[in-house]
């Protein structure tokens, strides 16, 4: 694979893990309470733009010059940003935010490169990335305008994202670890599609391994229930995919989970806590004033 950057899960997860140890549960209680506000006017927006900026707290690092970068997209990384910023205009927790903005950023990488070309294994990657991370979050429409809007600002279709991850999935739920492995000898809409990805991968045309992909096939061993180590060794090997650049991918992925799951506990703990003394300056506030009367 031609490496165009180096952020990976890895970079997210050392990344995230440094902003879990210094920021305070009250830092993200207040971006939790964000979440109930809106930012309609042009000012906030352009405030918007300049938090977004300043929060995220990190470079993204280049394996090939920045004219190499330039040759290879369209569109610079800030504008995708910014279209993500003007179709969600609603603050976003600093703990999911975070996170999200660094996504982008790797994505916008991805989805610019020559050799990019969407697949389903892919966006069943990015949708169980994106569900994972959201698991949680504080209203269930937001978290769809927030993906609607993501996959927009990089110019593609969130609904077929959706629609292909659903597929994908169903599909996995019906396989075996010998079925799993064995798509180029039967017939049906997913084999095509695994049978085309080999076919790409194998040197037949545009195939660029992401991290993502790997977590669609790691996704569908779990459907399959194929936990014996050697299936996803078959696996790889039937699509032609490194495996080891599968293994390292997945590794990380565990690992940034385990993060957002730190975080998200004590995101939980805190909420629960200010929600207790609410309720007990309540108590005493009636009482102070049955007192008076």
């Amino acid at each position: 694979m031609a490496a165009v950057t180096s952020l990976s899960f890895s970079a997210l997860s050392q990344s995230f893990e440094r902003k879990l140890s210094v920021t305070s549960t009250r830092t993200f209680a207040t971006n939790f309470e964000l979440i109930r506000l809106r930012s309609n006017s042009s000012s906030d927006l352009s405030a918007a733009v300049r938090a977004s900026n300043s929060s995220s707290g990190f470079a993204v690092q280049c394996m090939s010059s920045t004219s190499a970068i330039t040759e290879r997209t369209n569109s610079p990384v800030s504008e995708t940003k910014l279209n993500f910023l003007k179709a969600y205009k609603r603050p976003i927790p600093s703990i999911y935010n975070n996170v999200l903005q660094e996504l982008i950023v790797q994505q916008h990488l991805m989805r610019y490169k020559r050799t990019y070309r969407y697949d389903p294994v892919f966006a069943l990657g990015f949708v169980t990335v994106y569900d994972q991370l959201m698991e949680g979050y504080p209203s269930d429409e937001d978290r769809s305008a927030i993906f609607e809007a993501y996959i927009k600002a990089l110019n593609e279709d969130p609904e077929q994202y959706r629609k292909d991850a659903q597929k994908l999935e169903e599909w996995g739920c019906t396989q075996t670890s010998a079925s799993l492995v064995d798509f180029s000898s039967r017939e049906g809409e997913i084999e095509d599609i695994l049978k085309d990805i080999a076919a790409r991968a194998g040197g037949n045309g545009s195939f660029s391994y992401s991290r993502f992909f790997a977590v669609g096939l790691f996704r569908l061993l779990e459907l399959a229930n194929a936990s014996e180590p050697t299936v996803l060794e078959k696996l790889c090997s039937a699509l032609n995919v490194n495996k080891k650049n599968v293994d390292r991918d997945l590794d990380v992925y565990r690992n940034l989970l385990s993060k957002l799951v730190q975080a998200k506990e004590l995101l939980k703990e805190y909420v629960e806590r200010e929600k207790k003394k609410r309720g007990e300056r309540a108590e005493v506030q009636q009482a102070n004033e049955a007192m008076t009367k």
